[in-house]
């Protein structure tokens, strides 16, 4: 750093001030703003402007000091006939990105005056992935068949540890003398990943002490791919696999989005091979948009956002003339309960949703499907119809 510009206080070996005895009180937290405005010259007074108790955030952030506030645009009605939904919802979008929720509404109008989207939940499990080292590939073998033949024992030990986790399976790989193993668990209203490491780790130990040769484990050997897209996870399913689907009207496209089926039909096949060519984890347009918005708004596990936004949109130019688009979403990670779902600002925005009870986690994944499914709509449309960049320079903050 040049000599000219003066090095922050706070990092010239001075720790974050902290209270050992409540670090959550009111005057810890001022204390960390003033650490902050006394070493940089920066006064907090929008971070540190938040109507949170700081006794409620305990769990969720340490060394507390304010909050980020995103703006939070409201969408909808999104008229959505699922399995968990029934009807209309308005959806809470918290963005910074000028244009999205205007372009996710017009998504969701042309849905719901098409009759809506079908949401269907089509699996449902959460992993983790340790991995046992044996001396040679055929120890390794013998292990995989002596798990295979105490599954019962494994499912109590590691179901123990949980009230609501249940193992469903645990999927076998061999490479070299390793075993990689991928421990699946339904995990009700939570996304889990904390709950299957507990459940796992208590699994491993018994393989570990009953097994005659004591064999010794990593609890994750890097394909349970936390907060990493995987293809494992497109085709094995990490949180929930949603569908989202719907039947779009020639007349109704061409009124409201100004293109036609065979418009889509025909840009689709571009994309298909662009996707193709770029190895992308995705072959529809933006889901990761609408996933954050509604992630930041409802108290999810952003980073999630890495496995969730995998897509597999398919689509038909039907015999009537009329446009079938589906979007499946394999890896979508979402609660109703646990993380920062309790927060009150996020707690009110799944209220909105009708998601902030028990049994809800899987009527929010079925309206995240919906939504990224309006956001497919209004953007492939508006890149064909040309309105894609005078949008963004009309609603956005453009400045070049």
């Amino acid at each position: 750093m040049p000599a000219d510009i003066p090095t922050p206080a706070p990092s010239r070996g001075r720790s974050v001030p902290r209270d050992p005895h409540d670090d959550y009180r009111e005057e810890a937290v001022a204390r960390r703003r003033a650490f902050v405005a006394e070493g940089t010259g920066v006064a907090l007074r929008h971070v540190g402007h938040t109507s949170i108790d700081p006794a409620e955030v305990a769990g969720n952030v340490e060394n507390f000091l304010g909050v980020a506030q995103v703006p939070i645009g409201l969408a909808g009605p999104l008229r959505i006939d699922g399995e968990h939904v029934q009807g209309d919802v308005y959806v809470p979008l918290a963005t910074t990105e000028g244009t999205l929720v205007a372009s996710y509404n017009r998504g969701m109008r042309l849905l719901s005056e098409a009759g809506g989207v079908r949401t269907t939940i089509a699996d449902d499990r959460m992993q983790r992935a340790p991995v046992f080292v044996l001396d040679d590939a055929r120890a390794s073998r013998a292990l995989g068949e002596w798990i295979s033949a105490h599954l019962p024992e494994i499912a109590a030990a590691a179901e123990a540890t949980t009230r609501v986790g249940r193992l469903l399976e645990v999927e076998q790989y061999a490479v070299g003398p390793m075993r990689y193993l991928r421990f699946d668990y339904s995990t009700g209203d939570a996304a889990g990943q904390n709950m299957v490491g507990r459940a796992t780790l208590a699994a491993c130990e018994w393989i570990s002490a009953h097994h005659p040769d004591h064999p010794r484990f990593l609890l994750s050997g890097g394909i349970d791919t936390d907060k990493k897209h995987s293809h494992m996870n497109v085709l094995r399913t990490r949180g929930k696999r949603v569908i989202a689907e719907a039947t779009l009207p020639s007349a109704l496209l061409e009124e409201r989005m100004r293109v036609t089926p065979a418009q889509l039909f025909r840009a689709r096949q571009v994309s298909m091979a662009g996707g193709m060519l770029a190895g992308t984890a995705n072959n529809g347009a933006h889901a990761a948009n609408g996933l954050a918005a509604l992630f930041i708004a409802t108290g999810q596990d952003v980073a999630n956002v890495a496995e969730s936004h995998a897509a597999i949109v398919y689509s038909q130019l039907l015999d009537s003339g009329d446009y079938y688009w589906s979007i499946t979403l394999p890896a979508l990670i979402v609660a109703s309960v646990g993380g920062g779902t309790g927060l009150p600002t996020q707690r009110e925005c799944l209220a909105m949703l009708g998601c902030d009870g028990p049994g809800t986690s899987q009527r929010l994944a079925e309206i995240c499907a919906a939504v990224v499914l309006a956001g497919e709509v209004s953007l492939s449309s508006a890149v064909l119809a040309g309105d894609w960049v005078s949008s963004h320079e009309r609603l956005g903050r453009n400045r070049r």
